[in-house]
């Protein structure tokens, strides 16, 4: 068949050098930049996008993806002033995701255990 691999659409080329995240700067507006984030697709997109407009420090940020076969997203930023670049702001966006995604999973595990506890002091008063 014509169909590429299946795993080309979330594994890296090594061979060829691909790396995860390559960052240009804008030549024509300043403080901003394009992320090109390979093998990403609208999940990922979306979610540093929404953290990003939380940011005071940026002005703008969206994503695009050029075609649905084409297993990248392009991730544009720009920042309010010179004193912060966008490179700076998805480091931030990112370790907030990262505290964020934590704080869920310890909730999650609370809500869990607590569940057990509950369930289990019913089901041997029953007996």
């Amino acid at each position: 068949m014509n169909a590429p691999e299946r795993s080309s659409a979330f594994l890296l080329d090594e061979d060829s050098g691909e790396q995860k995240c390559v960052y240009t700067a804008d030549t024509k507006v300043t403080n901003a930049g394009t992320f090109r984030l390979n093998k990403e697709d609208h999940t990922v997109g979306n979610l540093f996008r929404m953290q990003l407009l939380r940011d005071p420090n940026v002005r703008f940020a969206g994503y695009y993806c050029p075609h649905p076969l084409v297993h990248f997203i392009n991730l544009k930023i720009q920042t309010n002033n010179s004193t912060v670049a966008p490179v700076e702001v998805l480091g931030s966006a990112i370790e907030d995701l990262a505290n964020e995604t934590d704080h869920l999973i310890t909730q999650f595990q609370e809500s869990i255990e607590t569940w057990k506890r509950e369930n289990d002091t019913e089901m041997t008063s029953q007996f």
